[in-house]
């Protein structure tokens, strides 16, 4: 990059991100207390934080939709070094009051194989867990794609998943060709590669649509899923490092200043995400408004952002997540 570009390159402040509510049928209808939404006519299952579609809600772009202001503000969010301006990750939060469908995700090369951009890894924090709650995760060693066809046709395909019990602070890797289903009881923050193509196999008799040929395709009879744990450094605590996103609990000991943010010292700026899993904070700076973190609310933070700090308003449980990219795609 030369210096006249460098210097042409204009800063961004941090945004808060307004959540969009999405319907599904295995949803709740009340999301109190965890958000103040009630549905009006199909239950909620997912909260979209960073959906394409998804509103800015402060700021100089407030209002737009999120996939504009990629497009129109591509270096100030991701830093002049990332080739793509669209939205690397999706963030949501799961509320499952039934069952979700038994799911597999393609990997990139089977997304793009059918004209999709990418594929879908994804991994889930626990925000909260009732006792007993599960999450099914991979197939049992020994099964067989047969097998997993077999139970598709027989409704027995439970029996070749592995069960994996869930509790709160646990984070869950899922790479793409893992066979799974999100069960009741564990409340989800999910941070996924920007797609949502997936595949059902298995839909406990809704009339939903299954698309048992392209699961098949999709799955890995053994897959790098499973419980990720955590790593403790002396200014932050690694939840998951992987090739496309990375999750970190970040302490805020009353307020905290960019300058001494984890990875304020790494060569290239990075997009991040912050995220109140409870508390909330207020981030402050020179030349933008104060912008209010709420409880389970999220704030993006562009690679070219200004100077700010991070104050805790009460009780503030800080994550902070941000984009990988594989190195084929550096």
């Amino acid at each position: 990059m030369t210096i006249s570009h460098q210097a042409s390159l204009q800063q961004l402040a941090p945004f808060r991100m307004e959540p969009w509510y999405d319907p599904r049928v295995w949803g709740f209808n009340d999301l109190r207390p965890w958000y103040d939404h009630v549905a009006v006519h199909e239950p909620i299952g997912e909260v979209w934080l960073t959906g394409d579609n998804s509103l800015v809600g402060t700021g100089p772009h407030a209002g737009k939709c999120l996939c504009d202001v990629f497009s129109e503000a591509q270096e100030s969010l991701l830093g002049p070094a990332v080739p793509s301006p669209e939205s690397p990750l999706l963030i949501k939060v799961l509320f499952a009051r039934e069952k979700l469908s038994v799911q597999v995700h393609p990997d990139d090369r089977m997304a793009q194989k059918y004209g999709f951009p990418r594929g879908k890894t994804e991994c889930w924090y626990a925000l909260a867990a009732e006792p007993h709650a599960a999450v099914a995760l991979g197939l049992k060693q020994g099964a067989s794609l047969e097998q997993v066809k077999e139970g598709i046709a027989a409704g027995t395909l439970e029996a070749s998943l592995n069960a994996v019990p869930v509790a709160a602070g646990d984070m869950i890797f899922v790479d793409a060709g893992t066979v799974h289903a999100i069960w009741p009881g564990p409340i989800l923050l999910e941070t996924q590669q920007n797609c949502d193509l997936t595949y059902r196999m298995y839909d406990y008799g809704r009339p939903r649509e299954l698309h048992v040929e392209k699961s098949l395709e999709a799955t890995r009879l053994v897959t790098c899923a499973g419980k990720v744990a955590p790593t403790a450094l002396a200014d932050r605590t690694i939840l998951i490092d992987t090739e496309y996103f990375r999750v970190e609990r970040i302490p805020i000991a009353g307020s905290r200043s960019s300058a001494e943010r984890p990875g304020s010292d790494e060569p290239a700026p990075s997009l991040a995400y912050l995220f109140a899993a409870a508390g909330s904070a207020r981030i402050t700076g020179e030349g933008f408004e104060p912008v209010e973190l709420p409880t389970r609310g999220i704030v993006a933070v562009p690679a070219l952002s200004p100077a700010f700090e991070v104050e805790d308003l009460g009780g503030l449980d800080l994550i902070r997540i941000t984009p990988s990219w594989p190195q084929q795609a550096a």
